[in-house]
């Protein structure tokens, strides 16, 4: 089973950022650099990472050389209408705000069966096809490392709550 995973922008800018916080970017980027096969973004997660690093008072070569290795090494979700639709319905079906809705459209539109955010609830089930994890900072990295391996292996969804 290939399991396709969406990565959402907090992800990648704890991956590309070294803070207070090392754990978090060493986390983030353990989930970017494991993954064995191309992840899933979309046009507004790299518009995200762009302001968000600008907010960090990162150098725009230093974002745009990010940003360029992100559309390299993932396969980019473009926002259609068919995209923004989906995401209305999300929004009025499982109230979130309209940005989360659309990057849970995002998702769906491309076949993920995993979202990988900091924003929403674990193991949360959207259309009966997506399932949240933000399990990834709570965890030890080993441990997240050994989960993530194993949905890319497996095909299965661990059970993370605990």
């Amino acid at each position: 089973m290939n399991v396709r995973i969406f990565v959402d922008t907090n992800i990648w800018v704890y991956a590309h950022l070294v803070g207070e916080d090392d754990t978090k970017h060493q986390t983030a980027n353990t989930l970017v650099e494991a993954a064995v096969q191309p992840l899933v973004i979309s046009t507004q997660v790299l518009h995200e990472y762009y302001s968000a690093m600008l907010k960090n008072k990162m150098a725009d070569e230093w974002i745009q050389a990010n940003v360029e290795a992100m559309i390299e090494y993932s396969e980019v979700q473009l926002i259609t209408l068919a995209v923004v639709r989906l995401a209305h319905r999300i929004k009025v079906r499982y109230r979130f705000s309209y940005w989360d809705s659309l990057i849970l459209a995002s998702a769906l539109d491309a076949g993920c069966s995993l979202l990988y955010s900091e924003d929403l609830q674990t193991q949360q089930q959207i259309e009966n096809q997506l399932t949240i994890l933000n399990q990834s900072f709570r965890s030890t990295k080993r441990s997240f490392v050994t989960k993530l391996r194993f949905v890319l292996l497996v095909g299965v969804i661990p059970d993370v709550r605990n």
